[in-house]
């Protein structure tokens, strides 16, 4: 993509309407009552909202350390098994919708191909944030030996990563969701092929 595609990531605010037709027929505000929600659709959604909730964790945690709440020791402990979970389990996620969902959702309905071919581009620059992350938490969490400048230089480092990760990760699992959820209502999870 450019560096001014409308579709990027870290611009975009929605998928564009020829998309969302689906989303039209199964609003949000549907979905708990579907009789299809059950199974692969509330799978979906529940780890969807496991992530959004380890992305506040940790940026909950890093603020805490910056602003003194927590001294380095007890940040470390705390964060770093956190992150390491939350770092594995999202490009595993990724991985499988990769590899086999969005294939069969693709073939499921054509129509949504370009949605899923975004979903897809999506991951790329994802993993690139994750990778990114990581290599500041990395680096902040050698700090904590050293001075608190340096410390403190880092924190704000791994910060600025972390909020970059959390906004393009909720960008990008909204938009998984109105791509999804209703075409999985639509059809139910085995007449998706």
């Amino acid at each position: 993509m450019s560096d001014n595609d409308p579709l990027d990531l870290e611009r975009r605010t929605g998928l564009p309407a020829d998309l969302l037709r689906l989303l039209e027929t199964y609003p949000r505000e549907s979905w708990a009552g579907h009789d299809n929600i059950r199974g692969l659709a509330s799978m979906w959604l529940q780890r969807h909202d496991m992530f959004r909730e380890l992305g506040g964790v940790l940026t909950e945690a890093i603020s805490n350390y910056r602003e003194g709440r927590k001294d380095a020791r007890a940040f470390a402990g705390f964060f770093a098994p956190r992150l390491e979970f939350f770092l594995g389990q999202l490009n595993g996620h990724h991985q499988v919708e990769d590899m086999h969902y969005f294939p069969v959702f693709a073939r499921a309905e054509s129509r949504l191909k370009r949605g899923f071919d975004i979903l897809d581009r999506d991951h790329h620059l994802i993993h690139e944030a994750l990778e990114m992350n990581a290599e500041a938490a990395n680096a902040f969490l050698r700090s904590l030996g050293e001075d608190e400048d340096r410390q403190r230089f880092a924190a704000d480092a791994y910060a600025g990563q972390n909020e970059r990760l959390v906004a393009m990760l909720a960008r990008h699992l909204h938009d998984e969701e109105d791509l999804v959820v209703p075409l999985i209502l639509d059809r139910g999870e085995y007449g998706l092929g």
